[in-house]
């Protein structure tokens, strides 16, 4: 097996441990998708892996129910740096306004991913929100959600926010989505990275 193959089925096996390993419960084995380094940007909170890890943990076993569905994956390799894209969904369950939702995001996890020391490990992830949708669970259930909260949201994750929103998370209002600047701003920061720069990413 030639190095560049190797190295493909590596980053792949990692992108699927992570949400294997983060959706069970499997703590010290997902401490090991994260460089020492490594950060997560996410709608509900941005940290250190070790921070993600923490405060993912305090969800697991309260009342946060985060799921994670991956589809393909694909890789764009520079030596020990790989830009790798990979469909996910994102799926919550939680209380609005007293009715019991899911919502459901479609969108991309855009990772920098490196290899030190041998072993290829997340640098920074950063998920892109496409769309997403809210389903009562109960059938028949009424929901009506205010309009002015939701659309100040941005359209990729405007539902997933106003439930995070609505359990008491601080929303972060800038992430990537389908289209825009903030998308293209963070295909330019993963272009910039892999042929040797710097993260420039907040």
């Amino acid at each position: 097996m030639d190095d560049e193959l190797l190295d493909r089925l590596q980053i792949r096996d990692l992108v699927e441990n992570w949400a294997l390993w983060r959706d069970a419960g499997f703590w010290e084995k997902f401490r090991t998708c994260w460089h020492d380094d490594g950060r997560m940007m996410a709608t509900w909170t941005q940290g250190t892996g070790d921070e993600f890890i923490e405060i993912t943990k305090k969800g697991f076993y309260g009342d946060t129910s985060i799921l994670h569905f991956l589809g393909g994956t694909t890789i764009e390799l520079n030596g020990d740096r790989a830009i790798v894209q990979t469909k996910m969904t994102i799926s919550q369950r939680a209380p609005v306004q007293g009715v019991w939702v899911d919502v459901v995001c479609t969108g991309r996890f855009f990772d920098f991913i490196e290899k030190r020391d041998g072993v290829w490990r997340v640098t920074l992830r950063q998920p892109i929100y496409e769309k997403d949708r809210m389903d009562p669970i109960e059938v028949g259930a009424k929901l009506e959600l205010d309009s002015e909260i939701l659309n100040s949201f941005p359209i990729g994750y405007r539902h997933l926010a106003y439930l995070q929103s609505g359990l008491g998370f601080d929303v972060k209002r800038d992430m990537p989505g389908l289209l825009g600047a903030r998308v293209e701003e963070l295909y330019a920061a993963g272009e910039a990275w892999i042929k040797g720069g710097d993260i420039v990413w907040s």
